[in-house]
């Protein structure tokens, strides 16, 4: 089984109060306030051979607010914490991509840490507000919901093949890995105008990952059918099990589907694709054929 499942569950069962975990942020209701953290770590999520600190830190803090927007939230502040090798250079460049990331989404930075270390290490831990706003859970899927997707699978995935074959590629799918599309309408469209409970992730670890993870969580059944998925590339392995799209993947009841589709037609966005359904059952599916879990391995490098 994947390392970091069996160290969560070793993490959720020392701990005496386990209930804020399970999903991409912690929720606490008093505060209207969605909490995540990530790490990015040199030579397992990214390599100074193809990418600059400037495009490193636009990555790291666009994958944390992907966290904020999966959950339906609204990203507003946001803390980092940055080891390694450093240099004054590395310094303004990667401050640099944090600032035009933070002035797009309207995010004030506001404090960190600074330490040596033997690589580059990247942790941001990002607050978000959902005030007036229905928030995501992984158990809120139901038989008969539909299962859509906002963005592509796969993309990133074959750049960062490409990458590992010439450091210097420079095409859509290498640009793609480097800086994933976000999709923060989408997210507010849907948490402000669901009537029913929704689930929703991002596939920073992949489509599978995302359906064994709502599967499990609401065991319920999920079935896609491959040629919905909307995709850029024609390798299955890599739409089906590549990370780093960063693309919303949500499982909502179907007159919420409408509703939202309806709402972002009229403002000439990206639109919800429908790629399955709930079902009665249990397990992942893909064309009607059950398929075993495999996302992203945090611990092989």
């Amino acid at each position: 089984m994947n390392k970091e499942i069996e160290f969560l569950k070793i993490i959720s069962n020392k701990l005496n109060d386990n209930s804020y975990l399970g999903d991409d942020c912690a929720y606490l209701g008093e505060y209207n306030l969605a909490l995540s953290t990530d790490s990015l770590v040199e030579d397992v999520h990214f390599s100074l051979l193809y990418m600059t600190p400037y495009e490193i830190a636009k990555k790291a803090l666009l994958v944390n607010i992907s966290d904020i927007l999966s959950s339906g939230a609204k990203a507003d502040y946001a803390l980092i914490s940055l080891s390694g090798d450093l240099s004054e250079d590395f310094i303004n460049d990667f401050y640099k991509g944090i600032n035009e990331i933070a002035n797009s989404y309207d995010i004030k930075i506001i404090g960190g840490d600074l330490t040596k270390g033997d690589k580059i290490s990247i942790n941001i831990t990002i607050l978000g507000d959902y005030k007036n706003r229905k928030i995501s859970k992984r158990s809120n899927a139901k038989e008969g919901y539909v299962i859509a997707a906002a963005g592509v699978f796969g993309s990133s995935a074959m750049g960062l093949k490409q990458l590992s074959y010439n450091n210097n590629e420079n095409n859509y799918f290498t640009n793609f890995h480097k800086c994933p599309k976000l999709y923060p309408i989408v997210s507010k469209t849907i948490a402000t105008n669901t009537q029913k409970p929704y689930a929703m992730m991002d596939s920073s670890d992949g489509l599978v990952d995302c359906l064994y993870k709502i599967s499990k969580a609401s065991n319920a059944k999920l079935n896609v059918q491959y040629n919905l998925i909307p995709k850029k590339i024609y390798d299955r392995d890599l739409v089906l099990y590549g990370g780093e799209d960063y693309s919303l993947f949500v499982c909502l009841d179907s007159e919420d589907f409408r509703r939202i589709n309806k709402i972002l037609k009229a403002q000439n966005e990206d639109m919800l694709i429908q790629i399955g359904t709930v079902e009665k059952g249990k397990g992942i599916f893909v064309d009607n054929e059950k398929i075993e879990y495999k996302g992203f391995n945090h611990f092989v490098c």
